[in-house]
């Protein structure tokens, strides 16, 4: 669980990312949840993006993707969320207590 404080400070650090996953149509997928899953692992924080096409909800599409992936989310504004997962092998973001 993030503090307030991680949780800015992760913001922070989003604010420049793009998304790199784009929900659509097609809903998230088994696939597409792995490859999120890896992307965690490499980058410890990312963007995903809902397209106006989409049947999920911001909210529902970010709840599924923390608790498959095992991530946290760091916010969700307009169509776009951002997760956290500290990375195994990766690490390279260091929170602040």
């Amino acid at each position: 669980m993030l503090t307030g404080t991680q949780t800015r400070y992760l913001r922070g650090l989003a604010h420049h990312l793009t998304p790199i996953f784009q929900i659509g149509k097609g809903g998230i997928s088994e696939n597409m949840l792995d490859q999120i899953g890896l992307a965690l692992e490499a980058r410890e924080l990312i963007k995903i993006s809902l397209l106006q096409n989409s049947e999920w909800t911001v909210k529902e599409a970010a709840e599924e993707i923390a608790r498959v992936t095992k991530a946290e989310i760091v916010q969700t504004i307009g169509k776009t969320i951002t997760v956290y997962r500290r990375s195994v092998d990766h690490k390279t973001i260091v929170l602040p207590r």
